[in-house]
């Protein structure tokens, strides 16, 4: 677990320019931009990793990083439920494979929060008609007080929405292992908290 005076949250949806931009003007906001890197590699985690290891040398009370280690393996997540694309996990077990290695090796570490830019009502791991979220699913279900959210569609909305989350981020327990969560992901099933819900 990160001890640092800084509270780091990953804004793992794109954030339109005119949310980045209000956010930026926040006194309480430091937003830390993932470099480009020198030369373009592909490598996303580390671009990230980059961008998590400066916002932990913050000093501002909250440090946003529009970037995440884990983009790649959500989205692979997330293709594995696309039933016109019957690709099955191994897109997301080779995701896997590299983002454990890279978290393993001390590459980088979770963010003390995630924040998700939701385009509508959120509930059972899908984000609105986004289908199933990889954030709002298995990663939700295994820290449900370190992945919030805001449902706003407006850029102006938006803005305020990440504000105030900021102010009523809960505590909670630190992250499980990487490994133990990306296990969780293997077997959880976008309708399962809706069913249990229901039940």
């Amino acid at each position: 677990m990160r001890r640092n005076s800084s509270t780091v949250v990953v804004l793992p949806s794109p954030a339109p320019a005119e949310v980045l931009a209000a956010l930026s003007r926040s006194m309480n906001v430091a937003l830390i931009r993932p470099e480009d890197p020198a030369g373009d590699d592909g490598d996303g985690i580390e671009v990230a990793a980059g961008a998590l290891r400066r916002a932990g040398r913050s000093t501002s009370p909250y440090a946003l990083v529009p970037a995440d280690p884990l983009a790649a393996l959500a989205t692979s997540w997330q293709a594995m439920w696309d039933v016109s694309r019957p690709e099955g996990p191994a897109g997301f077990e080779q995701e896997a494979v590299k983002v454990l290695s890279a978290w393993r090796s001390g590459r980088f570490e979770l963010p003390d929060y995630y924040l998700v830019l939701a385009a509508g009502p959120v509930g059972a791991g899908e984000a609105g008609d986004q289908g199933p979220d990889f954030y709002l699913g298995p990663l939700r279900s295994a820290r449900p007080h370190r992945v919030a959210f805001v449902a706003a569609t407006e850029p102006a909305q938006q803005a305020v929405g990440v504000l105030q989350a900021l102010g009523s981020l809960r505590h909670g327990p630190w992250w499980p292992g990487l490994d133990e969560v990306i296990e969780a992901a293997r077997t959880f099933y976008p309708g399962r908290l809706a069913e249990s819900a229901t039940g």
